[in-house]
């Protein structure tokens, strides 16, 4: 019997946030943190997919799917203000101790849940989420740290050209070994919310925050030294965005790390959801238990 699913909304700090659920209450729990520009849809098969042994919890950020939209001026879309959402949505789920899921954005606003309060992590997937400069790939980084360090129309233009639907397609189907696997209603369907009106002001914002991730990466690294919290890497060997080398990383400081590398690219569980989801699950019966 596969698991029932619920698409439910909390109000935290005074904003709607969507989040997807499944599996008994009283399970150890999974957090799901999605990326950009994407939301808890690109779980919407791999929850059902391990409801059956974990409570798991699946948020649109802030900004993202069928969460609250507020503007620039209402809501500073930080990666610190995302994670003090997602911080308040598990509080008032009741959720103590987690293992969580990380892709693309969620990875900084994992490690930030991860460094506020190292005990509650029972368990990290990474997921194409990165946490080592080792894994940012070029030219595509170049376009986005020339825009932080220096925004204005010259670097925005390719920042903006990012928001498109030719580079939403993009992130889905480069690097992945048989795109064919792939559904086109995913990039049409993030397209469609990125071409909100005020959401390419949103994103930028979000570019330009980027850096605050990297300025992490020490801290990070020593959480993981010191923790030695079980982590699985289960990568898209094909991503351009964030590459093969940042999953290998992760065994600098965790030299205990499971790295899977698969023929696929950014999203990697649109073409290969059988084979994280047994990662997944072989990973987390042995750790959690």
């Amino acid at each position: 019997m596969v698991p029932s699913v619920h698409h439910r909304t909390a109000t935290v700090n005074g904003l709607d946030v969507f989040y997807r659920e499944a599996g008994d209450p009283q399970a150890p729990v999974l957090v799901l943190l999605h990326g950009f520009p994407t939301s808890s849809h690109m779980f919407r098969h791999l929850i059902p997919a391990l409801a059956d042994r974990y409570r798991v919890i699946a948020p649109d950020h802030i900004g993202f799917g069928q969460s609250a939209m507020p503007g620039l001026r209402e809501f500073p879309y930080t990666f610190d203000a995302l994670t003090e959402v997602t911080a308040g949505l598990l509080e008032r789920l009741g959720v103590g101790r987690f293992a969580m899921y990380v892709q693309d954005y969620g990875a900084p606003i994992g490690w930030r849940l991860a460094l506020q309060d190292p005990q509650r992590i029972t368990a990290i997937i990474t997921q194409n989420g990165n946490g080592y400069e080792e894994g940012f790939v070029k030219p595509f980084w170049d376009g986005v740290f020339a825009y932080t360090s220096n925004p204005g129309p010259e670097t925005e233009a390719a920042m903006r050209g990012a928001l498109t639907l030719e580079s939403t397609r993009w992130q889905y189907v480069n690097g992945v070994a048989d795109p064919s696997l792939v559904s086109p209603d995913n990039w049409l369907h993030d397209q469609a919310l990125l071409d909100r009106p005020g959401n390419d002001e949103i994103q930028l914002k979000l570019f330009r925050d980027y850096p605050t991730n990297v300025d992490l990466y020490p801290k990070l690294h020593q959480y993981f030294r010191d923790s030695r919290v079980p982590l699985l890497a289960v990568w898209g060997a094909g991503d351009e965005i964030f590459g093969p080398a940042g999953a290998e990383a992760f065994r600098q400081d965790l030299p205990d790390a499971e790295i899977h590398l698969i023929e696929s690219g950014h999203f990697a569980l649109e073409s290969h959801l059988g084979t994280i989801a047994g990662h997944i699950r072989d990973f987390l019966g042995r750790v959690l238990d």
